[in-house]
């Protein structure tokens, strides 16, 4: 019962450190309220979903400050150019570097005059040229952060194998190496065969690097990179280039002369199949996106409770009802961070076993 006093505690200090929107409920009192309450929900929602050049952990908008430390700028612009974020102000200034200007707009970098001027189209989206930007954003953090943790995690599995007695794992080898069993005997051998061998360190990687991910995304530390499109993509086409170069000749009849079917049917199923090699991948990076960013935004907006209902329920009772609901769905969250490493790496396992598999039947 303590243990669980004390965990509520921390929760909740952790809770309300990092929620922004009980800051702007604390602004508010001070009589500084510039935008209304939906306006504010999308802006800190938003930027919570956005990669960030800065990894903020909070922001006390009462005293103007934020809390965190910035990442390395790495452009190509004519040259290498490399500084800090912290240059930027969060995007209040404008740097000059090697006699060009840059200025940061909603976390991207813009090319702009001494005076930081952007253009806009009648969407409202700046038509500034923008470098080509490599820099150590907070998503890369995050897969450098995630890369250490499955390097650690391995090694130290590797050599309870090797120095434990009877080859027992110890430590955090006894968690790692009932999921690598799970994914060997529940995924690759029923799926690809006598060939699993060939893939299991992908599917490990896959599996373990977006659970790892995913758990990253529910820490206060905000990631958010599961949810970041262009990481889902190259997820995604890893399998397409995994199933693709290793796909056998039975394979490729498949897809471009059909066995078993008329020849007018042939040429007709031929570019049904060739869309079907794209939308497989497709797939597999649109569903990881759509549930890890589907389940960001419904916790951040279980946590705009303690903003949207404390005239109602009080300051108390919306933080009370905001941490029920957060909490519930925090748990939820965990289920969903395996489920969905689960089933990116069961497909990818399952679209590389039909890439591999012996047509002798046919």
């Amino acid at each position: 019962m303590v243990n669980l006093k004390r965990a509520l505690l921390l929760f909740a200090v952790i809770f309300l450190a990092v929620n922004p929107f009980t800051l702007k409920a604390a602004e508010e009192a001070h009589g500084d309220a510039p935008k209304t309450q939906a306006e504010e929900i999308k802006e800190y929602s938003q930027h919570h979903l956005q990669d960030d050049h800065y990894f903020s952990l909070f922001t006390d908008k009462k005293a103007g400050k934020h809390y965190g430390f910035p990442l390395p700028v790495i452009l190509i612009d004519n040259g290498l150019i490399v500084f800090s974020s912290g240059e930027f102000h969060h995007g209040e200034s404008v740097v000059e570097k090697n006699g060009q200007y840059y200025t940061l707009y909603h976390g991207k970098i813009y090319k702009t005059d001494a005076a930081g001027i952007l253009s806009y189209d009648e969407k409202h989206h700046p038509t500034n040229a923008k470098p080509l930007d490599f820099s150590i954003t907070k998503n890369v953090v995050g897969l450098i952060l995630a890369a250490f943790l499955m390097f650690w995690g391995f090694i130290c599995l590797a050599k309870t194998y090797k120095k434990g007695v009877n080859n027992l794992p110890k430590g955090i080898g006894r968690v790692l190496e009932p999921l690598v069993l799970y994914v060997r005997d529940e995924m690759a051998i029923p799926n690809i065969g006598h060939r699993y061998k060939e893939f299991m360190p992908y599917l490990l990687s896959v599996f373990f690097l977006i659970f790892i991910l995913n758990l990253l995304g529910l820490t206060p530390l905000g990631f958010n990179v599961t949810g970041n499109i262009t990481v889902t993509l190259c997820l995604a086409l890893f399998t397409f280039f995994v199933i693709n170069f290793k796909g056998n000749k039975d394979y490729w009849k498949h897809i471009f002369w059909m066995p078993g079917v008329p020849v007018p049917f042939k040429i007709v199923l031929a570019p049904i199949e060739v869309l079907g090699m794209f939308t497989k991948p497709f797939s597999l990076m649109l569903r990881l996106f759509a549930n890890i960013t589907a389940g960001h935004s419904v916790v951040m907006g279980l946590i705009a409770i303690v903003y949207l209902f404390q005239q109602q329920l009080t300051v108390v009772g919306s933080i009370g009802v905001s941490m029920v609901l957060t909490l519930v769905l925090f748990l939820l969250e965990l289920l969903v961070a395996f489920l969905q490493a689960f089933i990116f790496t069961m497909l990818s396992s399952l679209f590389i076993g039909m890439a591999v598999e012996e047509h002798a039947h046919h």
